[in-house]
């Protein structure tokens, strides 16, 4: 957008905490209900596989009419606090005022494609993420551009794109091919299935929400520190970061149906061979992605803006930002294992530690110790990465030895002792 891009893109980027936090909402429901609708067909037990699937769309959509009133009522308030300047709380204001209203689509096709995934029908779950991308891809320009939109414009393209994901995923679960269908008998939320998904699902809920959290953090320290010009390469890194966690999330996603499915299945050989698979495939993935950034920082941060000046300074921010990623697939990797263990406690127990034991505690600590205060609160990424990974993973080893032998069969555990 000539004369006001960068403006727009900060404006646009001060909204990713609200956008986070609708998303973290789904992710409750979704990420805690498909495990356990996953554990339950490992058991066989179907119809308690469909009451999980009833009661969590049912969920979703009374969240969902709560998020859209809050947020049209009180997007304004919300994003000044989130770090939206004079300069550009116009934008922001634009952007989300219309974003709200696609609340439903966006906590139906994050929430409910996690069951698609679940059943295995992981093509299907691919092509809803790929027909939103694709729609969104084509209407930006059109609504941006052509209909001279602006940011009310990416916001407009943004829904419709969300739309037709959500027709895409529920068109399938009412059909005919998906084992768990929808069905209206089951949409009243019971207590005794819902609650399990919700304490299991808190752990990513906690982890996507803190991330608002932390980017209101991240954006008022940088605004006090750097101005506009920090705050927009703040929403250049956030956006890098998570165009790459994708690809380790997507694999982590397509796992946990085949470890929730074993592990109810007590077969304990495959829940090790998945968990192990999955390790290697992320761990890689997280040192290649690291040193892509390391060695060709401006070719990422180019990709979100043409301003030299944003660019450059995005592009020493981003060295920094993205230096413990290197170790990070261990992080995903066990994060998710103990989501599809159904071990809410330890799931719960890393994001906590992670986002606000460290994390958050660092975003004000670090400016006190560099010179540089800006490059300070970059600095507090990194270092709560490589600590959150390391506490984990020691956790990890414990937890996943504890899990493995309520399903092993007692006879092999004790051949195992003696053979040690």
């Amino acid at each position: 957008m000539p004369e006001v891009g960068d403006l727009a893109l900060t404006g646009v980027g001060v909204c990713m905490p609200l956008i986070m936090l609708v998303s973290a909402f789904a992710a409750l429901v979704g990420s805690g209900g498909a495990p356990r609708a996953s554990i339950f067909m490992g058991k066989g037990d179907t119809e308690s596989a469909e009451k999980t699937l009833g009661g969590c769309f049912g969920l979703q959509i009374i969240v969902s009419a709560i998020l859209t009133v809050i947020l049209l009522i009180w997007n304004e308030d919300l994003l000044l606090a989130f770090g939206a300047s004079s300069n550009t709380i116009e934008y922001a204001t634009g952007y989300m005022s219309i974003y709200a209203i696609g609340t439903v689509f966006v906590q139906m096709t994050l929430g409910m494609n996690a069951f698609i995934t679940a059943q295995g029908f992981t093509k299907i779950s691919m092509m809803s993420v790929v027909v939103g991308a694709v729609a969104n891809i084509i209407l930006d320009p059109i609504f941006i551009y052509g209909c001279e939109l602006g940011v009310k414009g990416a916001a407009l393209a943004t829904i419709i794109s969300q739309s037709l994901s959500c027709v895409w995923v529920l068109s399938f679960l009412f059909g005919k091919r998906s084992i768990l269908r929808l069905k209206p008998k089951y949409f009243i939320p019971s207590p005794k299935i819902i609650l399990p998904c919700v304490a299991l699902g808190t752990a990513t809920f906690i982890m996507q929400a803190s991330e608002s959290v932390i980017s209101v953090c991240f954006n008022s320290s940088l605004l006090e520190y750097g101005g506009d010009i920090a705050v927009g390469a703040m929403t250049i890194l956030t956006s890098v970061m998570q165009f790459a966690m994708l690809p380790p999330q997507g694999i982590a996603q397509g796992a946990q149906p085949i470890l929730s499915y074993n592990y109810g299945a007590k077969n304990a050989s495959r829940v090790k061979e998945t968990y192990k698979l999955l390790l290697k495939v992320c761990l890689i993935y997280s040192v290649t992605i690291w040193a892509a950034v390391m060695l060709f920082p401006s070719v990422f941060a180019s990709m979100f803006s043409l301003d030299a000046e944003l660019v450059a300074f995005a592009s020493k921010a981003l060295r920094i930002y993205f230096a413990g990623m290197l170790l990070f697939g261990i992080q995903i990797a066990c994060q998710m294992t103990f989501v599809s263990l159904g071990n809410a406690p330890s799931s719960v127990l890393v994001a906590v530690v992670r986002k606000f034991v460290l994390l958050l505690p660092l975003i004000y600590i670090m400016p006190n110790l560099i010179s540089d205060r800006t490059i300070g609160v970059y600095m507090a990424e990194p270092i709560a990465d490589i600590l959150a990974v390391t506490f984990t993973a020691i956790l990890f080893v414990f937890q996943f030895k504890k899990a493995l032998k309520k399903i092993e069969p007692q006879d092999a555990i004790t051949n195992e002792e003696k053979t040690i």
